[in-house]
């Protein structure tokens, strides 16, 4: 390998591309210009994730380190931190959350890894501590604000569930979610928009954490009747489109017909 593909030398590169004779839209950018460029980088990868393709995944991986280099140099210029110190940073987060596996602890179960790596975090927050963070109190504390919301309420029942703040069983999770659904329906014929969110928003919620005491991903279950969804519909616009029937004036009946013979087909 030669010192280009490495990762100092990919750090070389952002350097140059970064420095007075780089490029003019490298030079451009900035904290909040790069946000989104991050995220688009982030679904990219999970969508090669998704479609097991190893070859995209690969360059999909290489477009996310870039970013995450681009953003190191970014700190670097501000005098914050380099890409070494966000390696090191990590190594050593690593082996300090893995005394199982670098010291003389011992973890059996995965589930045994997951108590030990919250306790583990809550002993970095306390003051003075190794690898603490300022203002850090909470165990909710640390989830990305930025996170899609289904997924941040997975991370927090997750985490409240660790500690013992759970349903016992997955039929009481059921009961709550048809109290969510019996408090929406009186919101809804209340037609007061605020409450319905808010209920929504509880019936979701608990739907998520369902999805969790099963150990099913939520994004991944949504995305799959997602998937169910436009291939269902995609039948429908053929067959209207054979019968040379334009979607916009099928109708509802004819639509929904379609739609009940198209769960019958394989």
């Amino acid at each position: 390998m030669s010192e280009s593909e490495s990762f100092e030398g990919l750090v070389a590169i952002m350097d140059r591309l970064r420095g007075p004779d780089g490029c003019p839209w490298d030079r451009e950018q900035t904290w909040k210009s790069l946000r989104r460029f991050l995220l688009e980088e982030c679904y990219e990868v999970a969508d090669a994730l998704d479609r097991a393709d190893p070859d995209e995944l690969r360059e999909e991986l290489g477009d996310l380190l870039f970013q995450i280099v681009f953003l190191s140099r970014l700190a670097k210029e501000e005098g914050q931190f380099t890409a070494d110190d966000v390696v090191r940073g990590i190594a050593e987060k690593m082996v300090r959350r893995h005394p199982h596996v670098f010291g003389e602890d011992r973890a059996e179960t995965s589930d045994e890894v997951l108590r030990r790596w919250e306790e583990i975090k809550r002993r970095e927050r306390e003051p003075g501590s190794e690898g603490e963070s300022q203002g850090r109190r909470s165990i909710l504390d640390g989830i990305p604000r930025a996170l899609p919301a289904m997924m941040k309420a997975q991370q927090m029942g997750a985490r409240a569930a660790r500690v013992g703040f759970d349903w016992n069983r997955e039929i009481d999770i059921l009961e709550k979610i048809d109290e969510e659904l019996e408090e929406l329906r009186a919101a809804v014929a209340s037609s007061d928009r605020s409450q319905v969110e808010e209920e929504l928003g509880d019936f979701l919620f608990s739907t998520v954490m369902l999805a969790r005491r099963l150990q099913i991903d939520p994004e991944a279950a949504l995305e799959r009747t997602n998937l169910k969804f436009r291939e269902r519909f995609g039948r429908i616009e053929d067959e209207l489109s054979r019968r040379g029937i334009p979607v916009e004036g099928a109708g509802l009946e004819l639509m929904d017909r379609l739609w009940d013979e198209t769960k019958t087909e394989r």
